[in-house]
C-alpha cells in the first residue's frame, strides 16, 4: 500500500504546496462539494423515482410552509437512499466496488439507448435559436456544469487500494474524464433536438422529452436508468469523501476518531457516518437549485487553488528557488489572480463595453509571459505532469474565477458563511491540534534517530574523569 499521503487528491497536493492553512480551506470545500453533490443527486433519485411510479416529484415530498420557500419541500425518500448508500460503503470497499461495476455497465447500456432512441426522435428546428440567452446564458450554464465534475477526484482517493497507482490513477482520471465528457455532449445534442429547450423538464428532462415524442414506454427505460445511474454516483461519492474526511482527521485538522478503520470490514465507518449523516440532513431540506450553485463555487474555487498550487511545484524548490525567483514567482503568481478577479468582476457587475477586458484580459497574458520568460522552472516532472506550463495553468486559474462571476450573489453569501465557520474551527482547534501532532511526530524522529545511534557524538567530560 501507498503511503496515506498518496490517498487524497488535491488535499495532500495542496498541504504539500501551499500549506496546512489553504489545504484546510480546500478540504473543507471538498467535503462541502460531496456532501452537496450527494444530497442533490439523493433529491433528484426522488424525482426519477416519482417519474418511474407516473408522479410528480412534490407527490413524494412533504411540504412545510413554515419553513423559507427553498427549504421546505422535505424529501424522506433521499434520506433513505442514502441511509442504504451508508450501509453499504461500510460494509465494505470490495463489495461496493463491485457492485459500482455491475451498475455501471448496466448504466451505460441505458445511455447507448437513450442516444439512439433520442435521434429517431430528433427534429433539427428545436436547434434554430441555439443560445437564446446570449453569451451570459452560455456562462451561467457552464459555471454550474461544474456540478458534473466532482466525482473525478474521488478517483485519487482510492489510490490505497490500487496495484500501480502512479500509473492507474491517471490513466483512470483521463480516460473516465474524456469518455464522460464526450457522453454529456452527446447526451445534451439528444436532449436538445428531441424538445426545445423551453419545453424541457428540470426534473426528469429525458423522461418527460421520450413521454412527450411519443414514446411512453421509453420513459419508464430512462427513468429506471437514471435511478442506477444516481445510485453509481451516491456510492462512489460515499467511499471518496469517507477516504477525504479520514486523511484530513490523520493529519488531526479535524477529530482523529474520524479516522479510525473497522478491523473487520476495513472501511472508515466513523467518517462514513459522519459524512452522509450530513448529506442526508442537507438532502432533507435543501432545494436542488441552491445546492448546484453552492457545489459550483466550491468546485470552481477548488480547481483554482489547484491550477496556483501547480504553478507553485513547477517553479519553487525550497532551499533551491533563489530569493529573486521566488519573489518574481510570488508577483507573477498575484499579478494572474488579480487580473483574473478584475474580468470576473467586470462581467459579474455586467459592465457595459469591450473597454476593461481590453485592459484586464490582455494584463492577464502579459502576466502569463512574464512568468514563463522571466521565471525558470525548478522541477520537471518524473513521469506524469501537466503540459504546457505555465499556460494551461494560468489558463484554468483565469476561466475558473471568470466563471465565478456568472454565479449569483446569495450563493456568495452561502459560500462566505461557510469559509468564515472553517476559518474560525482552524484557527481554534485545527491549528493547534495539527501543531501538536506535527510535534509529536517530530519527537519521535528524534527518539529513533537516538536510539539508532545517530544523535551525534557526547561530548567528552572536561574535568578528567
Amino acid at each position: 500500500l501507498v503511503s496515506s499521503e498518496k490517498s487524497s487528491g488535491s488535499f495532500a497536493y495542496l498541504r504539500v504546496e501551499l500549506g496546512d492553512f489553504m489545504a484546510f480551506v480546500a478540504a473543507g470545500n471538498i467535503l462541502l462539494e460531496y456532501c452537496i453533490g450527494g444530497a442533490a443527486v439523493a433529491r433528484a433519485w426522488t424525482s426519477y423515482f416519482a417519474t418511474l411510479l407516473n408522479h410528480q416529484p412534490s407527490d413524494f415530498r412533504i411540504h412545510a410552509p413554515a419553513l423559507s420557500p427553498h427549504y421546505s419541500e422535505l424529501d424522506p425518500i433521499a434520506v433513505v437512499v442514502i441511509t442504504l448508500i451508508c450501509a453499504l460503503a461500510v460494509l465494505s470497499t470490495k463489495g461496493s466496488s463491485r457492485f459500482n461495476y455491475l451498475l455501471s455497465i448496466l448504466h451505460l447500456a441505458v445511455v447507448a439507448f437513450i442516444i439512439v432512441a433520442g435521434l429517431t426522435k430528433a427534429d433539427t428546428s428545436n436547434m434554430r435559436d441555439f443560445a437564446p440567452f446570449g453569451a451570459r446564458g452560455i456562462f451561467a450554464a457552464s459555471a454550474v456544469l461544474f456540478f458534473a465534475y466532482i466525482g473525478f477526484d474521488a478517483v485519487s482517493t482510492m489510490a490505497e487500494e490500487t496495484r500501480n497507482p502512479a500509473r492507474d490513477i491517471p490513466v483512470g482520471l483521463v480516460g473516465s474524464m474524456a469518455v464522460t465528457t464526450a457522453l454529456y455532449c452527446v447526451l445534451a445534442v439528444t436532449l436538445c433536438l428531441m424538445q426545445p429547450y423551453g419545453a424541457i423538464d428540470k426534473d426528469a428532462p429525458f423522461s418527460v422529452a421520450f413521454a412527450d415524442r411519443g414514446m411512453d414506454w421509453a420513459k419508464y427505460v430512462v427513468a429506471f436508468g437514471a435511478l442506477k445511474g444516481m445510485t453509481t454516483v451516491l456510492l462512489v461519492s460515499a467511499v471518496g469523501q469517507a477516504r477525504y474526511l479520514t486523511h484530513i482527521a490523520r493529519t488531526h485538522m479535524m477529530p482523529p476518531w474520524l479516522a479510525r478503520v473497522h478491523p473487520r470490514t476495513g472501511t472508515p465507518v466513523n467518517a462514513t457516518v459522519v459524512m452522509l449523516f450530513a448529506t442526508a440532513v442537507i438532502a432533507f431540506f435543501t432545494d436542488l437549485g441552491i445546492l448546484a450553485n453552492l457545489l459550483s463555487i466550491s468546485t470552481l474555487f477548488i480547481f483554482m487553488l489547484v491550477a496556483v498550487a501547480l504553478l507553485v511545484r513547477r517553479y519553487y524548490v525550497t532551499g533551491e528557488t533563489t530569493a529573486a525567483n521566488r519573489n518574481k514567482l510570488v508577483a507573477c503568481i498575484a499579478a494572474i489572480l488579480a487580473t483574473s478577479v478584475a474580468t470576473a468582476t467586470c462581467w459579474g457587475l455586467n459592465v457595459d463595453g469591450w473597454v476593461p477586458y481590453a485592459v484586464t484580459v490582455p494584463a492577464w497574458l502579459a502576466s502569463t509571459v512574464c512568468l514563463w520568460a522571466l521565471v525558470p522552472q525548478a522541477r520537471t516532472p518524473k513521469l506524469w505532469g501537466a503540459p504546457l506550463v505555465p499556460w494551461l495553468p494560468s489558463a484554468s486559474i483565469a476561466i475558473n474565477i471568470f466563471l465565478l462571476g456568472s454565479i449569483d450573489a446569495k450563493s456568495f453569501e452561502r459560500f462566505g458563511i461557510w469559509s468564515a465557520a472553517l476559518l474560525v474551527y482552524y484557527l481554534f482547534v485545527g491549528l493547534h491540534a495539527s501543531y501538536d501532532e506535527a510535534k509529536a511526530i517530530a519527537a519521535e524522529a528524534r527518539a529513533g534517530k537516538v536510539e539508532d545511534g545517530d544523535a551525534g557524538q557526547v561530548a567528552p567530560p572536561t574535568n578528567g574523569k
